[in-house]
């Protein structure tokens, strides 16, 4: 039992800490160095449904990957957990910022969960910025106060 909460822990851990990796991330990378990938997510310039942007995905996978892989070599120890973690989050980033968010896919449209609402305004502010300056809302999950309990927008719902 005591294994299990420490699994747990682990786990739990690593998904809340990749809130702040997709921040620092997705501020200092993909709005820095790597702005060329990024920049077509902001202001379509490719055709179809695949973006340049959508290399992150394998990119902020493989630590999760080479954490459950070694985690599993070792008898599933605190790697595996982390891995697990990081690969949590990553499925969450997928079904909150491109299905619910962007609409890749044509689910869950609606809501009227105050979160999920300010889950999309910050997400619209971060979009309302063009170039890679000036950016705000740079995490998915952790939603800044003034978009929870802020003006409302019916273009959101």
């Amino acid at each position: 039992m005591e294994q299990i909460i420490i699994n747990a822990f682990f786990m739990l851990a690593a998904f809340i800490s990749m809130e702040g990796v997709a921040w620092l991330a997705h501020k200092y990378i993909m709005h820095g160095l790597l702005w060329n990938l990024h920049k077509d997510h902001h202001k379509k310039e490719t055709e179809g449904f695949i973006e340049h942007n959508d290399f992150f995905f394998l990119i902020f996978a493989l630590p999760g990957i080479a954490s459950l892989f070694f985690g599993r070599l070792h008898d599933y120890n605190f790697l595996f957990w982390i891995g697990t973690g990081i690969t949590l989050y990553g499925m969450a980033y997928f079904l909150v910022h491109d299905i619910f968010i962007h609409q890749r896919f044509k689910l869950f449209r609606n809501t009227n969960n105050a979160y999920l609402k300010a889950i999309r305004r910050a997400h619209k502010m971060h979009h309302k910025h063009l170039g890679r300056e000036d950016g705000e809302c740079f995490g998915m999950l952790w939603v800044p106060f003034k978009f929870l309990f802020g003006k409302k927008s019916k273009s959101l719902a």
